[in-house]
C-alpha cells in the first residue's frame, strides 16, 4: 500500500506472509545491507590500511605471513600459515586434518608469542585454544586447477586467462571461519558497538577479505620464486578474483537460533526498499540514471556468468527480466510515463508490475538495487540493528492472552497440517563421522535425536494445551504444568510484534527445500555471488567478487565494485 505525502509516497514494507515464504527468502539478492557489501563500504569510507608486514614463504608454499590492518580507531593482525596442498585428509569439511592455509585474526600487533601459540593450537582445532585477543580462526584450500593455471601464467610472464578464472572466480576457498567463543575466541557481544569490528559478523567478513588478498599474494609470490620473468596480477584481475565459499545445512540452525537478528536484517531491508519505492521522481532525476546504470551492470554480470544452477533461475533468465526493467525505466526517462501511464512514483509502479512477470531472483535484484537510491537511510537502518539472542518468559501474561497472540501472529503455523506421518517424514541430526548437520528420511535414522526446531508442531501443541486451561491462568503457572513448552513460550513472547523472524515452513516435511534457507543466509545476508547449488542442500559461491584491493582502499576508492564485469586486458 502507498500513501502520498509531500515529496515521498509512504510505501509500507511488504507483509511478513509474503516475505517469509521460503521460496521468496531463497530469491533474496545481495544488497547494500548484506554483510560483504556493508563491510566493504565501511572500509572504503574509513580508508582502512591493510599491508603485508611479513611474507616468509618458500617456493614449496610453506611458511608464515602477517598482515597489519589499521582501522581509524584500532589495529588488528592476521597471522597466516601456508602449506603445500596435501592429497591426504584435505577436505573442506570440519573433519579435515590438512588445509592449504590456516590463520587467525587478533586484536593489536602480532607478537612472536601470539604467532607461535597460533602455530601450535590452530591445527588441533577442537582441542586447541585461542589466546585472549583472538577474534577468528580460519582455514582455506586452493582451487587447484585455477590456482595452478594462474601460477603458471604469471611465472611465464603473462596474465592468466579471464575465461579460465571466470569459471570459478577465486583462487582459494574458505573452509572455516570460527569465532564468537569457538575455541576460546572472544565472544562478539563482548566487543561492543564502538569496537572497529563490533558490527554483525564483521570479524568474519574481514578475515574472508584477507583470505582473498592472501590467495592473490601467494600466487604472485610463488610465481616469482619459480621464474625471474614472472609478473604480478593485473589490478583488474585482483579485483575480479574473490574468495570461494561453501555452506551447508548448519545455516538453517543459525536462522532458527537467531530470530531477532533475522528479523532485524530483513526488516531493515524491507523498510529501505519501501522508502525507495515511495520516491517521487521526475525523469531528469539523477537517481533514475543511477538505477539504469546499476541494472545495466547487473545485466552484464548475469550474461557473463558461467555457473550452472540446478535449482534456481538461470542467469540468462534473470538478465532477460532485468532488460525489461531497464526498458521501462528508459521509457520513464524519455517521456515521464511508466508502461504508458503517467507516474510520479515510477519505482513503486514498476515494482508492482514486474513482481508477477519476473523470475523471483530478477525481481529481488531490482528491489536490492533500489536501496542504493536511499543510501543514507539504508546505512542508518543497518547501524541501528540490535538483536540480542536472549528469549525470556513473561510470567504474568495470561493463557488467554498468549493464545490470542498465537492466533494473530502464527496463523501460518496453525494452518499447516501436522497430523499425518508425512509432516515428520524427515529428521535433522548430526553425523557422527562428519561432525556436520544432516537431514534424512526418518525411517533411515529412526534413533536419531531431532535437532531441528519444530515450530509448527510445537505451536500447535502449545495452542492445544492453552485451550485446556482457565484463560486467566498465568503463564508462570501454566508452565509449571507444562514445562515442555517453556522455550516456545519464551520465543513467542520475546518476538511479539516482529514479523520477519521465522520462515513460514515445516522443516520436517518432504516438500521443504533446505537450500532455500541456506541461500537466504549466503546471498541475502552475507552477500555472496554466483551461489551454485548441489543436491538442494549445499551452496558454493564467491565472496568479495570485484572488491577493491588494499591499494584501492588507501588511495580512496570510488566506484561500484559489485556485479563486476569480466576484465578486458
Amino acid at each position: 500500500m502507498t500513501v502520498t505525502s509531500g515529496r515521498v509516497a509512504v510505501r509500507l514494507p511488504r507483509a511478513s506472509h509474503e516475505v517469509m515464504k521460503t521460496s521468496r527468502l531463497a530469491a533474496m539478492q545481495p544488497s547494500r545491507l548484506s554483510g560483504t557489501r556493508a563491510f566493504m563500504n565501511k572500509m572504503i569510507r574509513e580508508r582502512w590500511d591493510i599491508s603485508k608486514i611479513r611474507f616468509d614463504i618458500d617456493g614449496n608454499a610453506e611458511g608464515t605471513v602477517i598482515y597489519s590492518i589499521k582501522a581509524p580507531s584500532q589495529e588488528f593482525s592476521f597471522i597466516g600459515f601456508s602449506r603445500p596442498p596435501s592429497r591426504v585428509a584435505r577436505t573442506g569439511r570440519i573433519i579435515g586434518q590438512a588445509w592449504d592455509m590456516t590463520g587467525t585474526l587478533i586484536e593489536g600487533p602480532a607478537s612472536e608469542a601470539e604467532i607461535e601459540t597460533a602455530r601450535r593450537e590452530i591445527p588441533k582445532l577442537y582441542t586447541g585454544r585461542a589466546t585472549a585477543k583472538t577474534l577468528i580462526w580460519c582455514r582455506s584450500n586452493r582451487s587447484m586447477r585455477v590456482f595452478d593455471q594462474t601460477l603458471e601464467a604469471l611465472a611465464e610472464g603473462r596474465q592468466p586467462s579471464v575465461a579460465d578464472l571466470s569459471r570459478v572466480c577465486y583462487l582459494m576457498r574458505n573452509t572455516g571461519l570460527d569465532g564468537n567463543g569457538t575455541f576460546g575466541t572472544r565472544s562478539f557481544p563482548s566487543l561492543g558497538s564502538r569496537h572497529a569490528l563490533g558490527g554483525v559478523l564483521e570479524a568474519q567478513l574481514l578475515t574472508a577479505y584477507l583470505m582473498r588478498e592472501f590467495s592473490c599474494d601467494l600466487v604472485e609470490h610463488l610465481a616469482g620464486k619459480k621464474s625471474e620473468k614472472a609478473v604480478l596480477l593485473d589490478p583488474r584481475l585482483r579485483r575480479y578474483i574473490g574468495v570461494g565459499n561453501g555452506s551447508a545445512l548448519g545455516l538453517i540452525f543459525f536462522v532458527h537460533k537467531h530470530p531477532r537478528l533475522i528479523d532485524a536484517f530483513i526488516r531493515a531491508r524491507e523498510e529501505a526498499i519501501a522508502m525507495a519505492r515511495g520516491l517521487k521522481l521526475e525523469p531528469p532525476d539523477p537517481r533514475v540514471a543511477k538505477l539504469i546504470e546499476l541494472l545495466g551492470q547487473a545485466i552484464v554480470f548475469r550474461k557473463q556468468d558461467q555457473m550452472v544452477y540446478e535449482t534456481f533461475a538461470s542467469s540468462d533468465e534473470i538478465a532477460a527480466d532485468l532488460d525489461n526493467m531497464v526498458e521501462a525505466l528508459e521509457e520513464f526517462r524519455s517521456s515521464g510515463t511508466v508502461l504508458g501511464r503517467k507516474a510520479d512514483v515510477p519505482l513503486d509502479i514498476l515494482a508492482c508490475e514486474f513482481e508477477a512477470e519476473s523470475v523471483p531472483e530478477a525481481y529481488e535484484t531490482f528491489l536490492s538495487l533500489l536501496i542504493e537510491l536511499v543510501p543514507e537511510e539504508a546505512d542508518r537502518l543497518l547501524k541501528a540493528i540490535h538483536a540480542p539472542d536472549e528469549l525470556n518468559v513473561s510470567p504474568a501474561e495470561t493463557a488467554e492472552s498468549l493464545a490470542g497472540l498465537i492466533r494473530k501472529e502464527y496463523q501460518w503455523a496453525l494452518d499447516i497440517d501436522m497430523s499425518g506421518p508425512e509432516a515428520y517424514g524427515y529428521v535433522w541430526y548430526k553425523s557422527e563421522t562428519a561432525e556436520e548437520p544432516r537431514r534424512g528420511a526418518r525411517e533411515e535414522v529412526p534413533d536419531a535425536l531431532d535437532l531441528g526446531l519444530d515450530v509448527c508442531g510445537e505451536i500447535q501443541s502449545l495452542c492445544a494445551d492453552l485451550g485446556k486451561v482457565d484463560g486467566q491462568l498465568s503463564i508462570a503457572r501454566f508452565l509449571m504444568q507444562h514445562p515442555e513448552h517453556r522455550h516456545m513460550v519464551a520465543r513467542i513472547q520475546s518476538l511479539s510484534g516482529l514479523g520477519y523472524h521465522t520462515p513460514h515452513a515445516n522443516i520436517n516435511a518432504e516438500e521443504f527445500v533446505p537450500i532455500d534457507l541456506v541461500r537466504l543466509m549466503n546471498v541475502g545476508f552475507h552477500g555472496i555471488d554466483k551461489t551454485r547449488d548441489f543436491l538442494s542442500r549445499n551452496l558454493r559461491g564467491v565472496l568479495y567478487h570485484g572488491a577493491p584491493t588494499p591499494d584501492d582502499l588507501r588511495s580512496g576508492y570510488t566506484g561500484t565494485w559489485y556485479y563486476p564485469a569480466e576484465p578486458v586486458l
